[in-house]
């Protein structure tokens, strides 16, 4: 294999180290699985990232497969940040605004910039940028381009993909191709071309044209779905067609994003925020959806439990002083509005004020910005502050991102709390109740026989759970090597091999993440379990170091 990196380092401008430190450092990422890459790149510019591919794909037509990971900061914890191969970490070099569009808004960026350092300099402009993930502070665009991610905005706003107007992207050969909506007679232009891009088009226009009725059955009542390969808004009705929603959400294993178009919308940050207190699940789900039901609804609706309020009183006795009185309600709804008229906020708070009434929950409406920041924290700090404790036993992210119809959020809720005391582990729950898309972490001891059989017997009892119901087993997280077994059972035999077609015609040689979305098994991802789990992955790993 140094061969192999000393080659690479006298063709790219980036650094390519191998040391057995950096291998090991970047073998895990924000999730549970271990896995040993070969090579780590450094690309400088787009051009070292067409030169690894094309070299991968040069050897795997001589029968050598040497798989590609794109990679940000790290914080994927579905598994879809590390693997065999070489790994291409982006925010050392390829991390800059390239260009940003006052009076449209749109920006263009590379995928290693940090989601926060984007949105610091839309906000000195009036702008920010939605979706919203909770791991804003270090996550970077390029994976939330690659995961679809959304967070506590995407009631109101949707998800990444609703802001990428076109990408471009190193496929697995080489080339590299722009996208974005096509008409009818550009399509047409594009199907005619020799290259790889047009054979590209040329499959994925017939697979469509082919598969329509299995593809028409992907669409879930949910409010945001990341799971699969979103093929169903590729081609419109009116014959217009666009490979960005497809490569949006598709985790690197289709091609490797070098630049993306965002849009993004005014900012206001004069908020109203209502804090609800409620003694039960069921009055709590009744609020959410007659909030829900609002002609125009909040900007956010998120949820913690009295699990995570005694967790967090219990490691800081003065964290929450002042913020949330005891005894902790059961529940925690944080909703937030936005409007620009404050005028709209006011009606708005009113409306909302009436149905938390009916449904007898205690509430304060909050306008004053250091009380709301302090607010905020409880819910934005969740995952770190779970994270903090002592012993073997850690808060693990197996059962991340369920999503259902917000009409079954107390089923959900319910059914949740219920495998939970089943297993009799601890869990603390947390996320977006407004989308009826919950996070939760349950404290196991990997290097325990015990707790590591109870992680894929909770893993198979939640996600038939979230099946049961209508639901998706990724909102916004996406698939990774965690999610990607159930795929098949979440849209059935034929969309899945739709799936494995769409995975076909983009990279025929497999090595483009491999071991992701596509074809896992849970007996693939028991042996790459971790031993012991941390969160170390989240620190800096530069060059040289």
């Amino acid at each position: 294999m140094s061969k192999i990196a000393h080659y690479l380092q006298e063709h790219l401008s980036g650094e390519v180290i191998f040391t057995e430190e950096a291998r090991k450092y970047f073998s895990t990422d924000g999730g549970v699985f271990e896995v040993m890459p070969s090579i780590i790149v450094y690309p400088r510019n787009e051009n070292d990232v067409r030169k690894t591919t094309r070299f991968s794909w040069q050897l795997a037509e001589r029968g050598r497969t040497l798989p590609i990971t794109a990679r940000g900061r790290g914080s994927d914890q579905g598994g879809a940040a590390i693997g065999q191969g070489i790994i291409l970490v982006f925010p050392t070099h390829m991390n800059k605004i390239i260009e940003f569009d006052g009076k449209s808004g749109d920006v263009i960026v590379e995928p290693g910039l940090v989601y926060s350092k984007l949105q610091q300099t839309l906000h000195t402009h009036g702008r920010f940028l939605p979706p919203y993930p909770s791991s804003i502070e270090f996550s970077t665009l390029g994976g939330a381009v690659a995961n679809n991610a959304s967070g506590e905005k995407t009631i109101k706003y949707g998800n990444t993909r609703n802001y990428v107007k076109g990408l471009r992207v190193v496929l697995a050969n080489g080339e590299v191709i722009e996208t974005r909506r096509l008409s009818k007679r550009e399509l047409n232009k594009k199907m005619g071309l020799s290259t790889f891009e047009g054979e590209i088009y040329r499959a994925v226009d017939t697979l469509i044209e082919e598969n329509s009725d299995a593809i028409s059955t992907i669409d879930k009542e949910v409010t945001k779905n990341s799971a699969g390969y979103a093929i169903d808004n590729v081609k419109l009705k009116n014959g217009s067609f666009d490979l960005t929603p497809l490569i949006v959400g598709s985790q690197g294993t289709l091609g490797v994003v070098s630049e993306a178009i965002i849009s993004t919308e005014p900012y206001n940050p004069k908020t109203t925020l209502i804090v609800a207190n409620f003694s039960d699940v069921q009055s709590a789900s009744e609020a959410v959806l007659q909030m829900r039901k609002m002609p125009e609804i909040p900007s956010a609706i998120e949820v913690v439990d009295d699990n995570l309020l005694n967790f967090i009183d219990g490691h800081n006795p003065t964290y929450l002083k002042g913020i949330v009185d005891k005894p902790f309600p059961k529940l925690i709804l944080l909703i937030e509005l936005d409007n620009q008229s404050e005028r709209t906020q006011s009606k708005m708070s009113k409306k909302i004020q009436k149905i938390l009434k009916k449904q007898g929950a205690e509430f304060v409406v909050e306008r004053d910005e250091h009380a709301k920041e302090e607010l905020w924290k409880i819910r934005h700090s969740a995952a770190s502050v779970i994270t903090q404790t002592e012993g073997n036993a850690k808060a693990l992210p197996i059962v991340e991102d369920g999503i259902v119809p917000v009409d079954k959020f107390s089923e959900y809720l319910a059914g949740v709390y219920e495998i939970f005391e089943k297993n009799n582990l601890k869990i603390a729950i947390w996320g977006h109740a407004g989308n009826a898309n919950l996070h939760m972490q349950p404290f196991l001891d990997l290097s325990q026989v015990g707790d590591r059989q109870k992680v894929f017997k909770i893993i198979e009892d939640y996600y038939s759970l979230v099946i049961s119901l209508g639901g998706s087993t990724s909102g916004e997280h996406n698939d990774g090597r965690l999610r990607a077994p159930y795929l098949k059972k979440l849209y059935g035999e034929e969309v899945y091999e739709v799936f494995n077609k769409i995975k076909t015609i983009f990279d025929p040689h497999n090595i483009l993440n491999p071991g992701v979305k596509m074809n896992v098994t849970i007996d693939d991802i028991k042996p790459l379990l971790r031993n012991e789990y941390s969160m170390d992955h989240l620190y800096d790993h530069l060059p040289g170091r």
